[in-house]
């Protein structure tokens, strides 16, 4: 028999000790092995992403949403007021509101024109937003004279706040595009300023919007973001890619 043929009488030979104590731990070893990778056969959970999440790109894009955004809130808002005003509006603070409105949907509709040049065709369109995309105007009180204009301050005041921060955080080289916001953000502080002033008069220079050198306290893209988030709901709008301002 060769000597390397195994026996009956080798294969009952005892391990010993130290041999028995060598296998085990090897099995051992084998086992927990198997346990935690060929014995799990689940499968993970896909996470599928928010249906209601909308994130504005980065760059110059970004920005031009977020102040489109902002003329979509006030536009609506006072198309509202336009179409049903409460009885104690008068009619000079009537013909107001529907400057204002004008001048909103203007600056809707250009903002919308420059982030998707076939706004005009609607064959060609992009959809910018769902289609039940909306700024809700539940939680203001638009039957009395008061309620519409503290509505429309909060809104205003943002506007006014934030444009002087968004524009310059414009990379194009299109001199027009950057003209045009400029002379917006002049509009929107004197939209702010007639406002407060129905609501209280000399109040469009208080110490709440205006700083001790008479400049408007800025508001950045996240501040503007969480205060018209509540009227955007169940949509989420994130502007995590818009860039930081340095105030």
């Amino acid at each position: 028999m060769s000597e390397h043929s195994f026996s009956p009488a080798w294969r009952a030979q005892p391990l010993g000790r130290r041999g028995f104590l060598r296998v085990s731990a090897a099995s051992a070893a084998t086992v927990a092995l198997v346990a935690a990778t060929g014995c799990d056969t689940s499968t993970p959970e896909p996470v599928l992403p928010d249906p209601n999440l909308i994130t504005l790109p980065a760059g110059d894009n970004g920005l031009l949403y977020s102040l489109y955004l902002l003329a979509l809130a006030k536009a609506t808002l006072y198309q509202k007021i336009y179409e049903t005003p409460p009885t104690d509006l008068t009619t000079a603070e009537r013909a107001i509101f529907s400057d204002l409105r004008d001048h909103e949907v203007a600056y809707r509709e250009l903002l919308h024109l420059i982030l998707d040049p076939n706004y005009l065709d609607p064959t060609k369109a992009a959809q910018l937003f769902p289609t039940d995309f909306a700024f809700k105007l539940t939680s203001f009180t638009l039957t009395t004279r008061a309620g519409v204009l503290v509505a429309a301050q909060q809104l205003e005041d943002l506007a006014a706040a934030t444009y002087p921060v968004m524009v310059p955080l414009l990379t194009s080289s299109n001199p027009y595009q950057r003209v045009l916001l400029l002379k917006a953000a002049s509009v929107q502080a004197r939209h702010a300023a007639v406002v407060r002033d129905l609501l209280a008069p000399g109040s469009f220079a208080n110490d709440d919007v205006v700083n001790a050198a008479g400049q408007l306290k800025p508001k950045t893209p996240v501040e503007v973001n969480t205060a018209l988030a509540p009227f955007f709901a169940p949509y989420v709008i994130s502007v995590a890619n818009l860039p930081v301002p340095v105030l």
